[in-house]
């Protein structure tokens, strides 16, 4: 029997009187007289539902590869010689054809983008290689020695205190969750630049960061919040103990608590991450939920790859939904200095790979907003966009640690040039090496690709119908000359303006009401 299904299996006990104690996959108790028939039921449900899963991902791949020959189809082929509508090919020179200045501008934009094939590679291999529609992460069975050494687990919230009705209902509603998932060691920190007039307890505790606090280095914005915490002073937590970072509008989900525990008890890695969805609850703006659609598909391949597989965010990560062990946290710590305050978590994260510490994926989903306004998605990307310029050229960090994000960086940043090929390599055929178009064309179908997988794993057929998925999904590839427009935007907007600022965009429900529309 697969070891994926026997995970589903559940576990039963004989008590006097001939009753059976059976415990299933969500950690809650019954009591039946006819444990070995009702535990066969329940597995036989585990397996229908393991092969379902087994069978969503083999027509995924089917749909991934088929999307990207299509496109190779759509470009000749894979054995079609260029240019093919003109002269032969020995009598044919793209530089005397077009000209010194546009034949180099044509062989620039071409080569391109092979900037971003790492990342295309990355984001195939991790929807390819691991179950693209996972189920939610069950309990794991531990020894009783584990339980009584369970650690704390501290969910740390940092804000710059301008939202305070977003956050206290946000730790409410998490408390809540955590309640509900049976966790027993934890506690909520909001850090914060002013208060939020957080009731505070047992389980929560508010930090306010001094105005003249000042780390070593220099650190500004969420760096030096997170960095204030750490000061011995501050800090209340054991190294043995973790810390889970949230922004301030995610939303834990019982999946993602599971998913923690099972991290944490399993211990083999010091930092984690999983996947974050956009489409929870009151959906503020449908365009630019869809717009972020691809972001759940990056989380899916890139994310789950490279840590899985390298145990390294060699090619960046969020800044939310990281589970770090304070002892190892403190270690690397947050005194990044000004060039790594702007994307802190990409210069966090490349920061502890060159210190030799071990990343791993965690399965469980939480919840986020995708921003309200294009104003603000606009600032957000041209902040991340900047940010990571600047820890890809930092020297702080060994180049062999930057350079695959370094590529994903310069491939965004040059993202204005390489769509243009979209237009330029009808009408202007160039002799060029077949590996680069073929690269195009699987990048290109990578992309494609990933915005309808990343719409179809946010949205629950059993939920929401199929007819709605389907329509979310046809309105996804319909807001892409949207979204295309706004990237670019955004693109240009941080080239041309300095990279120093580190904007928060509004993510307040009760403050927004644009384009809303319920999931």
């Amino acid at each position: 029997m697969p070891s994926a299904i026997l995970q589903h299996y559940t576990f039963m006990k004989k008590i006097p009187g001939g009753t059976w104690t059976v415990k299933n996959n969500q950690n809650k108790s019954m009591s039946v007289r006819s444990a070995p028939t009702t535990s066969l039921r329940l597995l036989q449900v585990n397996m229908a539902n393991f092969l379902k899963r087994k069978i969503l991902h083999l027509i995924h791949c089917v749909a991934f590869i088929g999307t990207i020959a299509l496109l190779i189809n759509i470009s000749g082929g894979v054995g079609r010689q260029q240019p093919d509508d003109l002269e032969a090919k020995e009598n044919f020179s793209t530089w005397e054809r077009y000209g010194f200045l546009l034949a180099a501008f044509l062989y620039v934009t071409r080569i391109l983008t092979l900037l971003c094939l790492p990342m295309a590679l990355f984001n195939f291999l991790g929807l390819v290689l691991f179950n693209a529609f996972p189920r939610q992460p069950p309990f794991k069975i531990y020894t009783r020695r584990q339980h009584v050494a369970t650690p704390v687990i501290c969910f740390r919230v940092v804000t710059k205190g301008d939202f305070p009705q977003l956050v206290r209902s946000n730790i409410s509603t998490n408390l809540k969750i955590c309640q509900e998932a049976g966790l027993e060691h934890f506690t909520f920190e909001v850090v914060t630049d002013k208060s939020v007039s957080l009731v505070t307890s047992k389980r929560v505790r508010e930090v306010v960061v001094p105005d003249d606090y000042v780390t070593k280095s220099g650190a500004l914005y969420k760096s030096r919040a997170l960095q204030y915490c750490l000061e011995k002073e501050v800090n209340v937590l054991n190294d043995e103990d973790w810390i889970v970072h949230l922004d301030e509008e995610t939303l834990l989900t019982i999946g993602c608590l599971k998913g923690i525990e099972n991290f944490i008890y399993e211990g083999k890695y010091q930092f984690g991450q999983g996947v974050i969805t956009y489409n929870n609850e009151k959906v503020v703006n449908l365009v630019l939920t869809l717009c972020d659609s691809i972001r759940v598909a990056d989380d899916m391949g890139k994310v789950q790859f490279q840590l899985k597989v390298l145990h390294m965010p060699i090619m960046g990560w969020k800044g939310s939904y990281v589970v770090s062990n304070v002892g190892a946290e403190k270690d690397v710590s947050f005194d990044l200095g000004p060039r790594g305050s702007v994307a802190e978590d990409a210069y966090f994260g490349l920061l502890a790979a060159s210190k030799g510490y071990s990343f791993g994926f965690i399965d469980g989903d939480m919840w986020e907003k995708s921003p309200f306004t294009f104003k603000d998605f606009l600032r957000q990307r041209k902040r991340w966009l900047q940010g990571l310029l600047l820890v890809v050229h930092s020297t702080e960090i060994p180049l062999r640690f930057r350079i695959l994000l370094g590529c994903c960086v310069y491939a965004t940043a040059t993202a204005p040039l390489t769509t243009l090929n979209l237009f330029l390599q009808p009408c202007f055929p160039i002799q060029i090496s077949r590996f680069v178009d073929l690269s195009g064309c699987f990048v290109g179908g990578v992309i494609l690709y990933m915005n309808l997988y990343g719409t179809l794993r946010s949205y629950s057929i059993k939920d929401a119908g199929i007819a709605k998925v389907l329509l979310v999904t046809i309105l996804g590839f319909a807001v892409q000359p949207i979204k295309f427009v706004l990237e670019v935007t955004a693109i240009l907007w941080g080239l041309i303006t300095p990279k120093n600022e580190f904007v928060v965009v509004d993510k307040n429900v009760h403050l927004s009401s644009v384009l809303s529309t319920s999931p």
